[in-house]
């Protein structure tokens, strides 16, 4: 769970959010190559105060300098198709859950067992208990197995909402009148907190 000073991505707790991050990390190093590339091409531009006269008209740097943004750009649009495709793949699911969002709560649905279904309120700040974090504990959790691969169809009844839980990288809108789906494999067992953001 994320608290007051943590500046990086939750602990993964799926494979999926584990590729997000290294994906994430390969974009940053790539970000931060170029940034210092850039600043010391600035601070030795500002400081030095000589010409090169093939440095201002030259062919050769022109299709450098063209050329090698293409292939950087195409370094990071390659993992990042890549992953867009792992997350919207359906593999087999073992468990279908239906969420159903509402203005204040979750409605939650086991679809591939009869009659379970439940309301997820949060739990008022009047009622929290000392162990109980504000704003983000329920009254009724939503139990799923780990190494299961679990599909997720969320819906919503009146505005549109959207069915987040970080650590597992997943985020998924809830609209009215519109199905959408996900599913997500939990690779280890743990308290995993998500917001309507």
């Amino acid at each position: 769970m994320s608290t007051w000073k943590t500046l990086l991505l939750q602990d993964s707790s799926s494979p999926l959010m584990e590729q997000l991050m290294f994906f994430h990390d390969h974009t940053l190093l790539i970000l931060i190559i170029i940034t210092i590339l850039v600043g010391q091409l600035l601070v030795s531009m500002i400081y030095n105060k000589f010409t090169h006269r093939f440095l201002i008209d030259g062919q050769l740097i022109e299709m450098v300098w063209t050329i090698l943004p293409a292939f950087i750009l195409i370094l990071i649009a390659l993992p990042s198709l890549r992953l867009l495709y792992i997350m919207d793949e359906i593999y087999n699911p073992l468990l279908t859950v239906k969420s159903i969002g509402h203005q204040w709560y979750w409605s939650y649905e086991y679809s591939d067992y009869q009659n379970m279904e439940f309301d997820s309120y949060m739990i008022p700040s009047t009622d929290l208990k000392s162990f109980n974090f504000r704003l983000l504990d329920v009254n009724n959790r939503l139990i799923l197995p780990y190494n299961t691969q679990i599909r997720i169809i969320t819906t919503s009844l009146d505005v549109i909402h959207s069915w987040a839980v970080p650590s597992l990288g997943i985020k998924i809108d809830s609209t009215p009148g519109r199905l959408n789906q996900t599913n997500f494999n939990i690779n280890r067992a743990g308290l995993l907190f998500g917001q309507c953001s």
